[in-house]
């Protein structure tokens, strides 16, 4: 393939490439001594503003409910007789465990506390 000869076009280019890092540096100094300028000028202090509180999305509702040969009870209530029956107030963790077909109720407070109860 023959080579593209060089125009006057792609030469003036390659000079405007070399000649505009040379334009930006003197730009560059003519703008460094504003910018020392306002340096040396303490920046006035704003106090910060104060952003409105987010508001609160509405909490998801859950429930469940175990319902077993006529009988129901809702999962909170379960949790809540966990604790009772242990004698705990408030827990980190409580893990209930329903065995319907036997009628017992197993849990697990704070990973150191086991105990079961009837079901219904």
């Amino acid at each position: 393939m023959p080579r593209a000869k060089k125009t006057e076009d792609a030469a003036v280019e390659v000079k405007a490439t070399a000649a505009a890092p040379a334009e930006e540096k003197k730009a560059a100094e003519k703008k460094a001594p504003a910018k020392k300028a306002a340096a040396k000028k303490p920046a006035a202090k704003k106090a910060p503003a104060k952003k409105a509180a987010a508001p609160k999305a509405a909490a998801e509702e859950r429930k469940v409910v175990i319902q077993y040969n006529g009988g129901e009870i809702a999962g909170t209530d379960l949790v809540d007789k966990a604790k009772a029956d242990a004698g705990i107030k408030t827990a980190k963790s409580v893990v209930v465990y329903v065995r319907p077909e036997i009628n017992k109720v197993y849990y697990v407070i704070d990973d150191n506390t086991f105990g079961n109860f009837d079901l219904f």
